[in-house]
């Protein structure tokens, strides 16, 4: 779990995906977590693990202010993850069932974004220090979503995430980029909240997917812990913003979420068209990732260059001050400075 960012806020879902009274199962981190709505409405997670027989608490339902488990039908209150019930127990056994606990988790739904918080303490409760990222524009219903899981550390899924030289070769198409099409580029990045961006600029030339948005977009690209990328586009007072979540499952495998918000009429008509080009980059990644774990397998020495690869080594500075400063009990400083990087793509 080391290896993971700690006690911070993790993107665990959109709202649409659990509909009232239901359960459903992630893991976060090597963390098992059922997320369920109670029929208010409000969200919860607990630790996807009852610790009676271990049975997944997202394959039992919700009663009233409780999971009830499928094997044994044990309560947990979803408030607190206190055991509320054990039908097996006569009124002669006298004991306190509220001593057994799941693991309960701090849950926040900010629009259409869901946010699951992971302490270092398994015994945290109480409000999290920090606060969840907020997205205003994401208050609206989602234009698509796409999500797919990546065979690798989730470290090589966030630089390859950010990596602005792959694109002319892995994502190599006609109506994108193509290796005829590299130039070089001059980008000016400045630190952020956990994180930094990528200044609003015009887009690239070379990218022609931003000329269906017609007008003169102006983008931004934004990146914070723990993988959290947004690319907000204006086109005037019209916005499109892309949110990518890259969320560690285990030490090998990663779940990474692209969903679009817009209120650009010319992309919802052309959702169809979109949708394939935004599936297709993500599988080539994908196929990517597959073929470097061919390579990993042997532990090489890995290389980072200037300043192509700048962005990676921020992000690996991020991760161990993010650490540092809670191993030592203070605020955090973000180790990122104001600088243009410059590369070819």
């Amino acid at each position: 779990m080391s290896d993971f960012v700690q006690d911070i806020w993790y993107f665990a879902g959109l709202s649409s995906d659990i509909k009232t009274g239901d359960l459903i199962r992630v893991v976060i981190a090597g963390e098992p977590i059922t997320l369920g709505r109670k029929r208010d409405g409000i969200v919860f997670a607990l630790r996807d693990i009852c610790p009676h027989r271990a049975a997944p608490l997202s394959a039992g339902r919700i009663i009233d202010d409780a999971v009830e488990c499928p094997y044994h039908g044990w309560k947990f209150g979803v408030s607190d993850g206190a055991c509320t019930d054990i039908p097996a127990l006569t009124e002669a056994q006298a004991m306190d069932t509220t001593r057994i606990k799941v693991r309960h988790f701090p849950t926040v739904e900010n629009g259409a974004l869901i946010w699951v918080y992971l302490s270092s303490d398994k015994r945290f409760s109480g409000t999290p220090p920090i606060d969840p990222p907020r997205f205003d524009f994401a208050n609206r219903k989602a234009l698509m979503s796409d999500a797919l899981t990546l065979n690798c550390h989730v470290d090589h899924a966030v630089i390859g995430l950010m990596d602005p030289a792959h694109g002319p070769y892995v994502h190599r198409q006609w109506w994108w980029r193509s290796a005829k099409s590299m130039h070089a580029k001059s980008k000016a990045f400045e630190p952020r909240e956990r994180g930094f961006a990528m200044a609003p600029h015009s887009p690239s030339s070379n990218s022609f997917a931003y000329k269906l948005l017609g007008g003169t977009p102006v983008t931004e690209i934004t990146f914070r812990l723990p993988g959290i990328r947004t690319e907000n586009i204006k086109v005037g007072d019209k916005t499109l913003l892309s949110f990518t979540a890259v969320t560690p499952i285990d030490a090998t495998r990663t779940h990474i979420r692209q969903v679009f918000f817009t209120d650009i009429l010319t992309i919802r008509l052309l959702k169809p068209i979109l949708k394939m080009g935004a599936r297709k980059f993500l599988r080539q990644d994908a196929d990517m990732v597959d073929l470097q774990q061919m390579g990993l397998k042997f532990d090489p020495n890995l290389m980072l260059i200037e300043d192509a690869d700048t962005q990676a080594k921020w992000y690996q500075a991020l991760k161990k001050e993010w650490a540092a400063s809670k191993a030592d009990g203070r605020d955090f400083v973000n180790p990122v400075k104001a600088k243009t990087l410059h590369w070819k793509s």
